[in-house]
């Protein structure tokens, strides 16, 4: 490792890209707007040792993440997130009923240290909407185009991760830092066996 950064004070999220899963692949990353912030907690299941009435060992699993994001996406990007499509409708026309059918994504971006100007990277590797169409504010005479807030549902990949992250001036590979907005995966950021 090349440094260890002991201080890291998040002061804003940037560049923040999906790469949508069409068949259990990802595609190309896409920009996902104009974040105004991002929030997430784990939901865990707590497990429990009791001896005689009293808990005497205690153990919290991570199940899930759920994902608060606030901001401006483009159209392309909503209409996959929440499942829109035009089939069977004419060129310019998109529905949403109840064969909706949101896309997986991967989630990544960059936390800003302006203070120490250090970059972290975050992923989150598999991402699904956990709300329905959210259509935002619209407010006729306002002095501020208001932000829609969606919230995500984020699930383990195949090595049980929901969330990844790396602070650049740690990073031995700079292949991860350059491919981690465009082709973000487990591989990339694996360590490989020495022989």
């Amino acid at each position: 490792m090349a440094t260890v950064v002991t201080d890291f004070d998040a002061v804003s999220v940037k560049n923040v890209n999906a790469q949508f899963k069409d068949g259990g692949t990802s595609g190309g990353a896409r920009s996902f707007g104009c974040t105004g912030s991002v929030e997430g907690e784990t939901e865990s299941i707590v497990i429990e040792k009791r001896c005689a009435g009293m808990t005497k060992k205690s153990l919290a699993k991570p199940q899930k993440m759920n994902l608060t994001y606030t901001g401006h996406l483009p159209v392309a990007v909503l209409r996959d997130v929440f499942g829109l499509s035009n089939t069977g409708l004419k060129p310019g026309v998109y529905s949403y009923g109840q064969s909706s059918k949101g896309k997986e994504f991967i989630l990544t971006g960059d936390v800003v240290d302006e203070f120490e100007d250090v970059t972290k990277l975050i992923a989150f590797p598999a991402v699904t909407s956990s709300t329905g169409l959210k259509i935002q504010s619209i407010e006729n005479g306002a002095e501020e185009v208001a932000q829609i807030e969606l919230e995500f549902t984020v699930l383990p990949d195949s090595a049980g991760q929901f969330y990844y992250e790396a602070l650049v001036p740690e990073l031995d590979d700079t292949t991860v830092a350059q491919q981690w907005h465009t082709a973000f995966s487990r591989e990339l950021v694996e360590a490989v066996p020495v022989p």
